[in-house]
């Protein structure tokens, strides 16, 4: 039984800060109920190598310092990525810095990545049984003048214990971060990981796929060009390797256009419902700008099975929700799971694979 409905009333009269502070306490107590879990074949899918019982995950941003991966791998996500993480512990911008938008089930944060830091991450990571996909989203500290050294730290601490880890440069919350998107900063920053994880590899370590989440506020122009030293451009790869092992598309978005809330002033960047059909359009022009050669996981706006499923057949492998837990509850990802099964079987799919990039016949390629 989903109690979610019950409480919602009086988890929306607390600050949503304090709201997810419970939601956290509640989870590692073990207090949250478990929700039914779709175990479909349809679901599982293989993808950076490793295999997905399902391909709905949580996104960056709920677990910032890996308190609760577990439990919320227990409520039928596929995957959880954790973080957003620093070198060093940080304790975010001032308060407040998280407001609700009841009326666009959006959400606006400012929070300014405030964690525990990536050594105390990679401690609690290094307890863990391992028994379900947890991925790690680097970040930067915020007076951190040399972005590489920070992404570089995180990435030799953390990949031990990573099944994959995500380069974060899309935040709008950190100052700066963003224009890190930009070719030449972009370029050494993937590759100082990239040696990093080169020598992990060398060294007979696991080298986790390396990912790079980008915002939804992009030219043209920059969505080329991210596509381009995504697939190698600029970088020391071989023959048939590509600069990345995937994208995330996309993080937060300034935009506030059509919003009805009081609260549609504050700053930060906006997620939830309004962010689903400009995120899915992004995704959609990075899969054709990548000719459909890297998985993509598609954020943003997914609430429903449908908008799950909208994402796959734009070009997502995978995809990931956050904000609509703050509506609907932990338990609105395995919801979403039994929804998409629903849609892959109504369309005819027997593996959630096939579904990918159906929208774009011209362009579907093999990803793996």
């Amino acid at each position: 039984m989903d109690l979610y409905p019950l409480i919602k009333p009086l988890i929306l009269r607390f600050d949503p800060e304090l709201g997810h502070t419970f939601a956290i306490l509640a989870l590692r107590s073990g207090l949250m109920p478990l929700p039914c879990k779709s175990t479909d074949a349809v679901l599982a899918t293989r993808v950076f190598d490793i295999n997905f019982p399902n391909p709905v995950g949580l996104a960056a941003g709920f677990d910032k310092d890996a308190l609760v991966a577990d439990a919320m791998l227990a409520q039928g996500f596929g995957h959880v990525e954790v973080g957003s993480v620093t070198p060093r512990p940080q304790p975010g911008n001032p308060k407040p810095r998280l407001f609700r938008l009841v009326e666009d089930r959006a959400v606006i944060n400012r929070m300014g990545f405030n964690n525990r830091g990536m050594d105390a991450m990679a401690a609690r990571l290094a307890a863990r049984s391992r028994r379900g996909i947890v991925g790690v989203n680097l970040g930067k500290n915020k007076d951190t003048e040399c972005a590489v050294d920070d992404y570089v730290k995180g990435a030799r601490t953390l990949a031990p214990f990573a099944d994959y880890l995500a380069v974060n440069v899309s935040s709008p919350n950190t100052p700066g971060l963003r224009a890190l998107q930009s070719r030449a900063p972009l370029v050494e920053i993937l590759s100082g990981v990239r040696d990093v994880l080169a020598d992990i590899a060398k060294a007979g370590g696991r080298r986790p796929p390396l990912l790079l989440k980008i915002a939804p506020d992009l030219t043209p122009e920059d969505l080329a060009d991210i596509a381009a030293v995504a697939l190698g451009a600029d970088l020391d790869v071989g023959e048939g390797e590509t600069g990345v092992d995937g994208l995330i598309v996309t993080n937060t978005t300034w935009a506030r256009d059509g919003l009805e809330s009081a609260l549609r002033g504050e700053q930060g960047g906006l997620s939830g419902a309004p962010l689903m059909a400009a995120s899915t359009s992004v995704l959609a022009a990075m899969y054709r700008l990548t000719q459909g050669r890297l998985p993509l996981i598609g954020v943003g706006g997914v609430e429903t099975g449908a908008d799950a499923y909208a994402k796959i057949r734009a070009g997502a492998s995978l995809v990931q929700l956050y904000s609509a837990m703050v509506y609907d509850g932990p338990g609105v990802g395995a919801k979403v799971v039994r929804e998409l099964a629903e849609c892959l079987k109504a369309d005819g799919f027997t593996h959630v694979a096939d579904a990918v990039g159906a929208d774009q016949p011209d362009v579907r390629g093999t990803v793996s």
